[in-house]
């Protein structure tokens, strides 16, 4: 993770600063929270804190909400987000090894060789 995304993760805000930063209640802001919407953490006194990320969570729901999207459409684009970024995360560029495996595999599943053939122990990659 680089500097400045660890530096907007940091959850150093206490929910009175999330407030006026936000303009939303507190009750709002745990309603938000209760909908995995944002996730703050807890410090050792119990108390959520909040990083900058999250902030801006709570300040594109403003957005979502004044735009007339509901609470449902709203979990919605941000489960889709997710699925985006975990796609991206997992989508990395196959290797001459992993072509290699696919195509072997794909020989063996159409029957072009038997296991007692000269790849028996797999192809030597």
């Amino acid at each position: 993770m680089r500097e400045k995304e660890l530096r907007r993760s940091m959850s150093v805000f206490p929910i009175g600063t999330v407030m006026k930063l936000t303009d939303l209640t507190a009750r709002q802001i745990r309603y938000y929270e209760e909908q995995n919407l944002i996730h703050p953490e807890r410090s050792e006194g119990n108390r959520r804190m909040y990083s900058l990320n999250d902030i801006d969570i709570l300040l594109e729901i403003k957005d979502y909400l004044s735009d007339g999207l509901n609470m449902a459409g709203i979990k919605r684009v941000y489960e889709m987000k997710k699925a985006e970024e975990q796609a991206a995360r997992e989508k990395q560029p196959l290797t001459d090894k992993d072509v290699r495996r696919i195509f072997y595999d794909e020989i063996l599943s159409q029957g072009g060789l038997n296991h007692s053939q000269h790849f028996s122990n797999g192809p030597h990659l």
